[in-house]
């Protein structure tokens, strides 16, 4: 399966109804972001676990959810609370991902981290974010990569990581070009009132207090 071209305004609509027509029958898909590559499939639970085998990594890892809207991920009972809100009013869409509380019921236990929570991102990666409101739910998300390896660069590298799984028509990949190398995105937790960086990342710790005070990390 030749990768679909996903650079400019009539790449993206060409690419989206089979892109989505792949997700919705269980398939896999290598997509450009405001960070680095990922892959991902819809918040169900066999496509998650398909994804998880995918890239070799531990079934108990969860992944993270990219949305288009806040109030798509409220749809799936992800709680917003004062930190949260604040972070997503000054950050998103943007590199910043929120481990947020809720989802029980409506998105697959697999996702949930140690601290119960699920993270979540609003993309600022324009193309993406059309791509999740076309398929109307969130799309799982991890670095296009192998567990310790480099992260794919563009999609030439992830076609030859992920050879098999490309000619079995299992993983579907947009070329959106060779990205720099950038950081990704930076995750805090807001499961509780005090909230807390997970990992270093696109946004600087500084940058999160000028905007939020004392509701940030």
């Amino acid at each position: 399966m030749t990768p679909l071209p996903f650079r400019t305004e009539a790449d993206v609509a060409a690419a989206l109804e089979p892109a989505v027509t792949h997700l919705r029958a269980g398939g896999l898909l290598a997509y450009p972001t405001e960070t680095v590559y990922g892959l991902g499939s819809r918040a169900r639970e066999d496509e998650v676990r398909a994804l998880a085998a995918l890239k070799g990594r531990r079934a108990d890892k969860p992944f993270l959810l990219l949305v288009s809207s806040r109030e798509m991920a409220e749809a799936y009972g992800l709680a917003f609370n004062a930190s949260a809100a604040a972070l997503a009013r000054a950050f998103w869409p943007g590199p910043l991902t929120l481990v947020l509380s809720g989802g029980g019921g409506r998105l697959p236990d697999t996702l949930r981290g140690p601290e119960g929570g699920i993270a979540v991102r609003w993309t600022s990666h324009p193309h993406v974010a059309r791509l999740v409101a076309a398929l109307g739910e969130p799309l799982t998300s991890t670095s296009a990569n192998r567990p310790g390896g480099p992260t794919a660069p563009g999609p030439d590298a992830i076609v030859r990581e992920f050879t098999a799984a490309v000619d079995a028509g299992r993983l579907l990949v947009l070329d959106g070009g060779v990205l720099g190398n950038r950081p990704p995105s930076t995750v805090v937790d807001c499961t509780t009132a005090t909230p807390r960086i997970v990992r270093a990342g696109a946004l600087p710790v500084a940058e999160l207090r000028r905007a939020v005070g004392l509701l940030a990390p």
